[in-house]
């Protein structure tokens, strides 16, 4: 066990699961204080008693981010724990569902977006305090699929029958919302970083139907290869002065042409913003 992440505090969500438990453990072991950021503090509790088993130190927030109130009381509760955060890992989502949030957003949007920015702009702050420090968006490829947003169906139900299209669009807004994070904070010494973690095999998509599910389980990647990159962006010192750029298998990679349009970003900022007013 290495203990290069001493005396650093990071906040990891959806970390009881799949790549974010991966990512948590990994940091807590490098000498990280971990605090996982969830919905169920019952799915929680025998990751933390592990860490804590090993000397960690780890702690549990609760958070869902399809309601904004939870989101708002969680980073209240973060900043109850530290004044510090040297890293957000934005890394709770999820894929292949169908719906509205608690909020009037549609559901993997409000889930994979809207949540993620209030909850970010909540710990700026603590971020800030900690620079350098760092701000990780867990996007995916799909957002090269994304053909734009439509302001008008991110505040209404699902319209797809599969939610993939919807998918597709969250990822884009991952992706932007790094972007528009790293012109927002240049200087401050908070960098923020986007990433595909691969297609994994993880719980975002307990929803696929079965059979399907297995199925595609078979050509995907282990939760423990996915955190890879997640735990390249958080920690990687020779990444510590870029911001704003993707990244796959632990290179930088160029994101789609829309992905890079400052203008959409702007947009996307501005509007979440008036959201989560």
């Amino acid at each position: 066990m290495t203990s290069d992440l001493a005396g650093r505090t990071i906040v990891v969500t959806g970390a009881n699961t799949g790549i974010g438990l991966v990512t948590a453990r990994t940091l807590a072991q490098r000498g990280a204080r971990v605090i996982m950021a969830n919905r169920s503090e019952d799915k929680t509790r025998p990751i933390l008693d592990e860490l804590r088993a090993a000397g960690a130190q780890a702690d549990f927030v609760a958070l869902d981010l399809g309601d904004l109130a939870s989101t708002r009381a969680a980073a209240a509760r973060v900043r109850e724990l530290t004044d510090e955060v040297h890293v957000l890992c934005n890394n709770a989502g999820l894929a292949g569902q169908r719906g509205l949030t608690k909020d009037g957003f549609e559901l993997t949007f409000g889930v994979n977006h809207v949540g993620p920015f209030l909850f970010t702009q909540l710990l700026e702050p603590l971020l800030r305090a900690a620079a350098p420090s760092r701000i990780v968006n867990v996007a995916s490829a799909a957002h090269y699929s994304a053909t734009g947003i439509d302001w008008d169906a991110v505040r209404h139900k699902t319209r797809s029958t599969t939610g993939v299209p919807e998918y597709n669009v969250s990822k884009l807004a991952n992706v932007l919302h790094a972007a528009e994070l790293a012109r927002r904070l240049a200087g401050t010494g908070v960098t923020s970083y986007a990433l595909h973690p691969g297609v994994v095999a993880s719980d975002v998509w307990r929803k696929v139907p079965w059979p399907v599910r297995p199925l595609i389980k078979l050509f995907m990647k282990s939760v423990e290869d996915g955190a890879k990159t997640s735990i390249y962006c958080a920690g990687a010192p020779e990444i510590a002065g870029d911001s704003g750029r993707y990244y796959t298998k632990c290179r930088e990679k160029t994101p789609s042409k829309l992905a890079q349009d400052p203008a959409l970003a702007a947009e996307l900022w501005r509007r979440s913003a008036e959201w989560v007013a």
